[in-house]
């Protein structure tokens, strides 16, 4: 029998004894931190922007929603560039934009120039390494170990908020806040000459096969796709959209992204500032909260694999909604054992929601179509992220405080678990091209 033509084993040899799958995951991760760098600034940098330009916290977060609106909108048709031209030259493309935005709003001193900065070329660019990139490189390097790989990549945002936050509000108070976006502008430079060097667009280009890859599942093909990128994402969009379980798991999705970088990201440091916490400390709680969502998104990849996705799912947003309900009366000028417990518990599931959720993507629309469907199903995410951005910060310009936008998320929180437990289960070959419109 010749093997001259056949894929490499999926498995280490003795000439190779780390996959190549691991260095890819491992180049995206870093890439993933790079871009998370800038993610990091917007709830820090309120205070000082509307110190020194007098802008509104509602006028703030308006170019916040911009940024998270489009960091969820990119994400589909990225993965559809991806398809088309290659992970390398997107992410390439996604890192430089990220570095531009961030450089030029040490020049900004109008509003517009904030939302086009801030807003438009930050958000291109970080809507292009958002999560349909987890989801790509997952599906096309990986059959065994998904649902961890992807609970690792996805604490990657967190681990760049771990490292750049409390960086970001000391430099912020004490050097200002332009040193801080400078810093996050050379942090997302620094990671392309990784992406140039090592990060590869699929196994098939260095004549192997998928990490756990075997002749019953061999993994998705490498797709060549020669149509309109735009087209392939929304046509994937058109055949979803008839699907009972896209709805679901849109509609659960944007409330996570409502209670987490819409709401906690982006105004738990302005909201613990209103009660005499000083800024570098609520920073600092928050780079906690990166800590252990690097744990709690890695042992929900881990569960993944194991457990009903759906169970996963309700199980956090019923957690997380608990944790909202009791948020105000924790606030204080110091940190109180209880808002320790708060930290850790909202750590655990900050974004423990996605290894799940590329799992029933996967299930229901294939792997070939999975990854673009998840890109649709994250840009709900940022939409809600958008709305609770500009509707938290309304809410306290209007009354003055957070606390009615902290008990709204906790309503939606109990939503969006009996969205998740609605979803019917429909196991899929993971090696199914495409599934969509069939559940």
């Amino acid at each position: 029998m010749s093997t001259t033509t056949s894929p490499a084993p999926a498995g280490p040899t003795s000439q190779q004894r780390i996959h190549r799958a691991w260095v890819v995951a491992a180049v995206a991760f870093v890439t993933l931190v790079g871009a998370a760098a800038f993610r990091s600034v917007p709830g820090v940098l309120i205070e000082p922007l509307h110190d020194e330009f007098g802008w509104s916290h509602g006028l703030i977060g308006s170019a916040v929603s911009l940024n998270l609106m489009l960091f969820g909108l990119m994400s589909p048709f990225a993965a559809a560039l991806m398809d088309r031209f290659g992970v390398r030259p997107v992410v390439t493309f996604a890192l430089v934009m990220v570095s531009v935005g961030s450089g030029l709003t040490v020049f900004m001193t109008e509003p517009w120039e904030l939302i086009v900065c801030w807003g438009l070329l930050v958000g291109l660019g970080t809507g292009s390494m958002s999560m349909a990139f987890v989801a790509t490189i997952t599906s096309r390097w990986f059959v065994a170990r998904r649902g961890l790989v992807s609970g690792i990549l996805t604490a990657g945002n967190a681990t760049g908020q771990l490292i750049f936050l409390p960086v970001v509000a000391w430099l912020a108070t004490h050097h200002g806040w332009r040193t801080a976006a400078l810093l996050a502008s050379l942090a997302a430079l620094a990671v392309i000459p990784l992406v140039l060097l090592l990060l590869r667009n699929h196994p098939v280009d260095l004549g192997i096969r998928a990490y756990g890859a075997t002749d019953a599942d061999p993994g998705p093909p490498p797709h060549q796709h020669v149509g309109s990128s735009a087209g392939r994402a929304l046509s994937v969009l058109r055949d979803a959209v008839r699907t009972r379980t896209f709805w679901l798991l849109g509609g659960g999705f944007a409330i996570c992204g409502m209670t987490t970088n819409g709401l906690i990201a982006t105004h738990f440091v302005p909201a613990a500032h209103d009660h005499g916490m000083p800024a570098t400390t609520a920073a600092s709680l928050l780079a906690v909260v990166g800590v252990f969502d690097v744990v709690g998104t890695i042992a929900s990849g881990w569960l993944t694999d194991k457990v009903d996705p759906r169970l996963l799912l309700v199980g956090y947003y019923v957690l997380r909604g608990v944790g909202l309900m009791t948020l105000p009366a924790l606030m204080s000028p110091h940190v109180a054992p209880s808002m320790w417990v708060f930290i850790i518990v909202y750590g655990l599931d900050w974004v423990a929601t996605v290894p799940p959720t590329v799992a029933l993507c996967r299930e229901h629309f294939g792997a070939g179509s999975g990854p673009i469907v998840f890109g649709w199903v994250f840009a709900s995410h940022q939409v809600g992220a958008a709305i609770a951005a500009t509707g938290a910060g309304v809410v306290r310009d209007l009354t003055g405080g957070y606390d009615p936008a902290f008990y709204a998320a906790a309503g939606l929180c109990a939503v969006a678990a009996l969205l998740s437990y609605a979803i019917r289960r429909a196991p899929v070959p993971v090696g199914t091209p495409d599934r969509v419109g069939v559940s």
